[in-house]
């Protein structure tokens, strides 16, 4: 069975990076891209995503996070990823509903493992 992966980040390279990695497995198909909040939470109305890998530092963050964005992010497996692994950020993927927060620096051998494993887990 195929999982439908959404990625959102503002780097195009970060974005080809990750569709990269996850085109070694046919289980993942990337459905759509995303480039900031707004564009992530029409794109997991429009697409319906089974996991949505997002970069929680993108631009427009505190106009664009409500309420009913958390609660569409939470319909899908969240994996959160970020250059920083501080409190604060920690935080935010908690509060956005995230299961795992990854660092950008190590996607190359992370995420596989972690996509698979939260493919696994019910939502």
């Amino acid at each position: 069975m195929t999982s439908k992966m959404l990625i959102a980040d503002d780097s195009a390279i970060v974005r080809r990076g990750i569709r990269e990695i996850l085109s070694t497995q046919s289980e993942f198909e990337v459905v759509g891209e995303a480039t900031n909040f707004n564009e992530t939470d029409r794109l997991i109305k429009d697409l319906n995503p089974d996991v949505v890998i997002m970069d929680i530092h993108m631009p427009g963050e505190h106009t664009a996070i409500s309420n009913e964005f958390i609660s569409r992010l939470r319909c899908s497996k969240l994996l959160a990823i970020s250059i920083w692994g501080d409190e604060p950020t920690r935080m935010l993927a908690e509060v956005l509903g995230a299961s795992i927060l990854l660092d950008k620096a190590n996607l190359h051998s992370t995420l596989i493992p972690t996509v698979t494993e939260l493919c696994q887990k019910p939502v």
